[in-house]
């Protein structure tokens, strides 16, 4: 197949995940467009399809609104949070520490300084949360307060490249929270102990989502797991998060088409990796309890094609064998390199089931993933996508699938 072919179906491709469904995020109409978009491009190409469904919610807010004497002040409703109107005493934390004293039982809690550096992991995650996250969040359920407000500014490695990011995203997590700057926070330092006026518009809204796996061979075969996340942040296009890892998977299946080798090729498109609860990846690993030991190898394409610099291939603890011919396939593609190790990704999974991996991305992305500003916004958008470097590695995954 002429690449000049694949090269226009990426960039159709890109505009109908990333222009024609105005938001991907898990719950919403157009998370589930997609979906069914991705489903009916794998099935039109022979792969047996599922379609696991699994609760979610769908969010929607109208903004927030602080107001103490004169001072009126705009902040950003924490996503996922529950609306508030009300008044209470201003308190405030700048550590675990101060939390931990503060009286702040029918207040409005005030968080700031190094307790607000980080972004806290949601309740349920489980796969990476730290012990002082759980305390943090465990000591504000405890401490009886009416609403949360919290000053951040940068913290990519966690939250993208959002500025200022929600110190709270976590539907499972019931305090109202709003958000803002940590200079427009800085107003609020004397009003500390002042009674305050919060208004925050936020609704959740029951919902549905879907995982979408393509399946080609025997079921009983070694199984190969390509992957790649479908859903996006809200507000966001999500291209190179990750509408070009979606891509990949619909050309990779086209040019897998007509595979008959003695591997169980599995193609599955997570729901949920941009999102609180990750429901579609533990809806996965609910379904594949007693599959797991017949998986000898994850792909995971998740921040490709960005149009700066090489693809990067990063590979985890892969066998001899596989290791060579990956080596191999990356050495014969000019625009592809070894990437170092990262683990904000959906290959994440595998590797705690001890399963080999290689995450597939942009050595740009990786190597700047901790202050990058594009994730998760609106320049995450297809102008910064190159589609020659998806072509590119839907011919090198390709390639390395049949040699297996």
């Amino acid at each position: 197949m002429r690449d000049s072919f694949l090269h226009q179906k990426c960039k159709d491709y890109l505009n109908t995940l990333c222009v024609d469904i105005a938001e991907r995020c898990v719950g919403s109409e157009g998370n589930r467009q997609a979906t069914f978009f991705l489903e009916k491009e794998l099935s039109s190409r022979g792969w047996e399809t599922l379609m696991n469904e699994f609760d979610a919610i769908d969010w929607e807010e109208n903004g927030a609104k602080i107001k103490s004497g004169e001072l009126i002040i705009n902040a950003l409703v924490s996503p996922y949070s529950n609306g508030f109107r009300g008044q209470g005493t201003l308190v405030s934390a700048s550590t675990i520490e101060e939390l931990s004293k503060i009286d702040a039982g029918n207040k409005v809690i005030f968080l700031h300084g190094e307790i607000a550096k980080e972004q806290l992991m949601p309740k349920n995650f489980i796969f990476y949360n730290p012990e002082e996250h759980k305390k943090i969040i465990t000591l504000l359920e405890n401490s009886g307060a009416k609403a949360i407000i919290c000053a951040t500014g940068r913290n990519a490695a966690l939250a993208g490249g959002v500025y200022p990011f929600p110190l709270i995203e976590d539907g499972d997590f019931n305090i109202p929270s709003v958000y803002m700057t940590e200079e427009e926070g800085s107003g609020l330092i004397p009003e500390i102990g002042k009674t305050i006026i919060l208004e925050s518009i936020s609704t959740r809204i029951p919902a549905k989502g879907y995982n979408v796996i393509g399946r080609k061979g025997d079921e009983n075969s070694p199984r190969i797991v390509v992957s790649a996340h479908i859903d996006a942040k809200k507000g966001t296009p999500g291209a190179i998060d990750n509408a070009t890892g979606v891509i990949t998977l619909i050309l990779l299946s086209e040019l897998l088409k007509d595979y008959n080798g003695n591997k169980f090729i599995e193609i599955v498109a997570f729901n949920g990796e941009d999102y609180y609860a990750v429901p579609g990846q533990m809806n996965y690993i609910s379904e594949n309890q007693e599959s797991f030991q017949n998986m000898i190898l994850n792909i995971n394409i998740d921040g490709a094609g960005y149009k700066e610099g090489p693809s990067a291939f990063s590979l985890f603890n892969l066998p001899e064998n596989i290791l060579q011919q990956a080596r191999k396939v990356i050495g014969d593609y000019k625009e592809i390199s070894e990437g170092v190790q990262w683990f904000q990704g959906d290959h994440g999974i595998f590797l705690q089931y001890g399963i080999p991996a290689i995450a597939v991305s942009s050595k740009w992305f990786i190597d700047n993933i901790a202050d990058q500003d594009i994730t998760h916004t609106k320049k995450d958008n297809p102008e910064i996508v190159d589609c020659e470097k998806i072509v590119e590695i839907s011919r090198a995954l390709n390639t390395l699938i049949r040699t297996i």
